[in-house]
């Protein structure tokens, strides 16, 4: 009897895995299926001008105050602990050397991540509930039924506001980060204004914050294609839309974190 029973558990844990397996290759097929549908319809007309700058708005303006917010106390907790490093390990006084350690880490790699985690977490999910609310209401069938292409009338304006607005925000957020780095050390901690702006002027490249960009713009484009993805993927009423908006924020995430070390891996230091 043992015997059976331990091979009954084996079985049923290799059918649990294997179908783990086919829904996360499925997955990944419906991902760039969808992905290749949206990069046609970019260079398709008619282009759905009036969904598009509803999304720039939805996407960038109305995300404004939740980077900015995001952005300003990330660059005071990355001033603090670098004027704690160089004060403790390296000496009083060599905490102005710090500018141009926060400004560099900022624009390269916490602003992005956190200004794609912020986008995930408000504007994935909007795309994923408003999409899949379509869906099971049968609004969608309704599109096609019309002859309008779903893909273009729904993917395409929001995955290229997100490619758009997602890179504007970092920019718009590696500022505020750098701005509440240096008000931490110079304005708080009275750190000498000049040695620290030259500091930060001589080390800092525009390379540095076109890095954070090109973070930006592939963080856009999952978040926008995942979004969507599970919106279109969506069944089961209304508990299926709510699964649908916490899977869109949790891949797009983990997406994001994954990737964004491949591209720190790929893109050099320095041009």
């Amino acid at each position: 009897m043992k015997v059976e029973s331990i091979e009954k558990e084996t079985k049923v844990e290799s059918r649990f895995q294997t179908g783990l397996l086919a829904r996360f290759f499925s997955g990944v097929a419906e991902v760039f299926e969808l992905i290749v549908r949206a990069s046609r319809g970019l260079f398709q007309k008619p282009f759905e001008k009036a969904n598009f700058v509803q999304q720039l708005e939805e996407v960038g303006v109305n995300s404004l105050p939740v980077v900015a917010l995001t952005a300003a106390f990330g660059g005071l907790v990355f001033g603090l602990q670098s004027y704690l490093a160089f004060h403790r390990y390296i000496g009083p006084g060599s905490e102005a050397q710090a500018g141009s350690i926060i400004a560099v880490g900022l624009c390269r790699e916490l602003i992005p991540i956190l200004v794609g985690l912020m986008v995930a977490g408000r504007v994935g999910s909007s795309m994923a509930a408003e999409i899949g609310t379509m869906k099971i209401t049968e609004q969608i069938d309704a599109l096609i039924s019309l002859g309008a292409n779903p893909v273009n009338y729904l993917v395409v304006p929001r995955t290229l506001a997100s490619i758009i607005m997602v890179p504007a925000l970092t920019v718009y957020g590696d500022f505020i980060g750098i701005f509440g780095g240096y008000a931490y050390n110079v304005l708080l901690m009275n750190v000498n204004h000049t040695l620290y702006v030259n500091t930060t002027l001589k080390y800092f490249e525009m390379w540095d914050i076109s890095v954070g960009v090109i973070k930006a713009v592939v963080f856009g484009f999952l978040i926008a294609i995942i979004g969507c993805w599970q919106g279109l993927s969506t069944e089961g009423g209304a508990e299926g839309v709510g699964r649908a908006t916490t899977k869109s924020v949790v891949v797009s995430s983990i997406c994001i974190l994954i990737i964004n070390f491949f591209l720190s891996k790929v893109l050099p230091a320095t041009l």
